[in-house]
């Protein structure tokens, strides 16, 4: 029972974890603004770098969310697989 709750848990935790990294990913791999367009144009820029900055860190999440559902399905064939595997070799009662 535990185990099968920690893995729905997991699961449901992996989006936020990837929408989390990528939004931090994004931030750290870009430079101040003032030093990409200079000190004019910065306070506009900063605005679309938080932008992009959303928007990677959207698509983290619809990408971890795929990949849970993805995982959530594999695991439960996994599960009814092996769950049906013994009553398909089981012998008929006499």
């Amino acid at each position: 029972m535990t185990r099968m709750v920690t893995r729905h848990l997991v699961l449901s935790f992996l989006p936020l974890a990837l929408g989390f990294a990528a939004g931090w990913w994004f931030g750290t791999q870009q430079q101040g603004c003032a030093g990409l367009v200079g000190p004019l144009f910065a306070a506009k820029c900063t605005r679309v770098q938080m932008q992009y900055q959303l928007w990677f860190q959207i698509a983290g999440t619809a990408l971890g969310g795929f990949l849970a559902a993805g995982i959530g399905i594999w695991l439960e064939r996994r599960r009814t697989r092996r769950s049906a595997t013994p009553a398909a070799n089981a012998e008929p009662a006499p």
